[in-house]
C-alpha cells in the first residue's frame, strides 16, 4: 500500500495543476479579460511570480542551510540563489509594465476608436 504524498507535496502538485489551467484559460480569453489575469499573475507583491520568487528564495535559504551541514551539494544552493535573484531581476522588469496592464485590463472596449500603432517586439534590455 503506498504513502499518501505529505500535504506541502499534495499542495505543490495542486498549485502546479492550477497554472496549467490558468495559462489554458489564458489563452482562451479576450485581450482585455488576459490583461487583468497578467497583470495579477505579474503583480510582484500579490501575484504569482512574486509567491514564485519568494518560495525559491526560501528554497534557496533551506539549500543553503543543507549545503552546510553537507546533505546537498554547494552547487544546489548557488543554482537556487541565482534563480532566485533572476526572478527577482525579472520581477522588477516586469513590475515597471504593470500600470500599461492594469490600464488595458480595465478600459472599457469601445473607448479604442483606431488601434495603436504596431511596436517592434525586439527591444534591448536597460542594464
Amino acid at each position: 500500500m503506498s504513502h499518501p504524498a505529505p500535504y506541502p507535496v499534495r499542495l505543490a502538485d495542486e498549485i502546479t495543476r492550477q497554472l496549467g489551467q490558468l495559462a489554458d484559460h489564458l489563452s482562451q480569453l479576450p485581450p482585455r479579460q488576459a490583461a487583468q489575469v497578467i497583470a495579477r499573475v505579474l503583480d510582484p507583491d500579490a501575484g504569482v511570480l512574486g509567491g514564485v520568487t519568494h518560495l525559491v528564495a526560501t528554497g534557496s535559504h533551506f539549500a543553503k542551510d543543507q549545503a552546510e551541514q553537507g546533505t546537498l551539494p554547494a552547487e544546489v544552493w548557488l543554482a537556487l540563489g541565482r534563480a532566485s535573484n533572476e526572478l527577482h531581476d525579472i520581477t522588477l522588469d516586469l513590475d515597471e509594465h504593470q500600470d500599461t496592464l492594469q490600464r488595458v485590463g480595465t478600459q472599457p472596449a469601445a473607448t479604442a476608436v483606431k488601434p495603436p500603432a504596431p511596436a517592434p517586439l525586439v527591444v534591448r534590455r536597460r542594464r
